[in-house]
């Protein structure tokens, strides 16, 4: 028999990286992290690239492997608030790069995910996979992931919709010239698709450009049930009661 509990909790991270300073940023994930548990949270999920903030040409030297000792914080995190972290970093997998990020589970379990669909320029210091692309599977909802140019691609949300994913989680980094029309694209996907779509953005400068922020979610129905400012960092934290979803934000600065 399959326990479902009466309530679920899930989050998304809107951060400002630190430029070549992981261990900054391992710092600030780790905060929110906690300050997710403090709401009960089961599930968090950060913009792209995380953990080193939007890089291409110091990728190579701020990558993660698989498993990466950095990573341990989180997964002591992860255990000890029975909480899944979804963060982001240019991963090495033998010689190739990609843009991924690690699914981190309470049980000491990482899964892998690799954006399928790369910006223009991208393609110079990173490759396209779509090996690693696992739905996570918790209690009743299904989430499939997606990283930034994914949700340009409409085939990425068909995909998710007909693994019957119930929420589409979008890892982003958009400026301001972007966010409205990935705003726009995200909401669409919603009504199209009966999903419910939870995006994490930056909320500061990173790679030398300001970010969009405007973190938000999206019911199943297209309902923008709540978004974050254009700038700052915070918290957006959705809760499923009786399969209705509320959702309040937190600003932190």
């Amino acid at each position: 028999m399959t326990f479902i509990s009466l309530k679920m909790i899930i989050a998304a991270a809107q951060t400002i990286p630190k430029e070549d300073n992981t261990q900054q940023n391992m710092d600030d994930h780790c905060r929110l992290v906690e300050l997710a548990a403090l709401h009960k949270a089961q599930l968090i999920i950060f913009p792209e690239l995380s953990l080193t903030g939007y890089e291409r040409e110091n990728a190579e030297k701020l990558s993660f492997v698989p498993d990466d000792p950095r990573l341990e914080p989180l997964k002591e995190l992860a255990a000890k608030h029975h909480i899944i972290i979804i963060a982001g970093a240019p991963l090495k997998l033998t010689t190739d790069l990609y843009i991924g990020a690690f699914i981190i589970f309470p049980n000491n379990t990482t899964l892998l995910y690799t954006k399928q669909f790369l910006h223009d320029g991208e393609e110079i210091n990173f490759i396209p996979g779509n090996v690693h692309n696992p739905q996570i599977i918790l209690e009743d909802e299904s989430f499939s992931l997606a990283i930034c140019a994914d949700l340009e691609n409409t085939v990425h949300a068909e995909n998710a919709c007909k693994a019957k994913s119930t929420t589409y989680l979008a890892s982003i980094f958009y400026s301001p010239n972007g966010i409205e029309g990935g705003l726009n694209k995200l909401q669409i996907y919603a009504k199209e698709h009966a999903f419910n779509v939870f995006m994490a953005n930056y909320g500061g400068e990173s790679y030398k450009f300001q970010s969009g922020g405007k973190s938000s979610f999206w019911s199943a129905s297209g309902e923008l049930k709540a978004s974050l400012n254009v700038s700052g960092e915070g918290l957006l934290v959705a809760t499923k009661a009786k399969k209705s979803w509320s959702v309040k934000a937190i600003e932190t600065t």
